[in-house]
């Protein structure tokens, strides 16, 4: 009896990503009710962070997103937050803030892993879809009863830009939040009994990176096992 490739490599990650959802939303509606003592908004710890670094002319905008949708635009240097983070006073909104603000200083900074993903942008938006045409062309031939290997083949290859995508973002990703937390206690803005609240909204802020590197991965592999089939 052959072992379906989609439950051996792929709903394993299905189901650790909705376990790393589910943390990110706990650990943030946990920490969003507990203020700082400082008492500055995500707005104003995003503007304290990126002064202590030396960073003008990036603007502070809120965005017009739901909760968890902030994020640096590169091209406009515009730091997007959404409404609980950028005019919250939380443990949680100060995580986020000073998070976004560490991608602001990466860029500003040319740091080598964002360089590198910013650049692979354009690569991984087309090799998904071409690897969606692939996919779907795929399992027609394979409902009419017929086998593509060379189809899958080339999808499993083609989507190895995704998985450079995925895996480049994690260093990003875990740099910006250990500046974050630096910025964070080295300007006094949290406290020390506020430090583990913002670890904790990190810690499961990177949790979901790295399930979404590890699917990548899983995604790439089970292209390729129906290449097999």
């Amino acid at each position: 009896m052959s072992i379906n490739p989609f439950l051996v490599l792929i709903l394993p990650f299905v189901v650790l990503g909705f376990l790393a959802q589910m943390w990110v939303r706990s650990s943030f509606a946990k920490w969003s009710r507990v203020g700082t003592m400082r008492g500055l908004t995500g707005a104003e710890v995003a503007a304290t962070v990126l002064r202590d670094a030396g960073l003008s002319g990036v603007a502070i905008e809120p965005a017009r997103g739901h909760a968890l949708s902030d994020h640096y635009d590169p091209r406009t240097r515009t730091l997007r937050l959404s409404g609980p983070v950028y005019s919250g006073r939380s443990v949680a909104a100060a995580a986020v803030a000073a998070h976004e603000a560490g991608h602001a200083i990466q860029h500003a900074q040319r740091y080598a892993p964002l360089v590198l993903r910013n650049a692979a942008v354009p690569l991984a938006i087309s090799a998904d879809k071409v690897v969606g045409l692939l996919v779907m062309v795929g399992f027609m031939l394979m409902w009419m009863g017929a086998k593509a290997p060379a189809l899958f083949l080339a999808a499993g290859i083609i989507y190895g830009v995704a998985v450079f995508f995925a895996l480049i973002t994690l260093p990003v990703e875990f740099n910006a939040s250990r500046r974050a937390m630096a910025a964070l206690t080295d300007s006094g803005v949290v406290v020390m009994q506020e430090q583990a609240g913002v670890r904790s909204v990190l810690a499961a802020a990177a949790s979901t990176y790295v399930v979404a590197a590890l699917m990548s991965v899983a995604n790439m592999l089970f292209y390729l096992a129906l290449a097999r089939e």
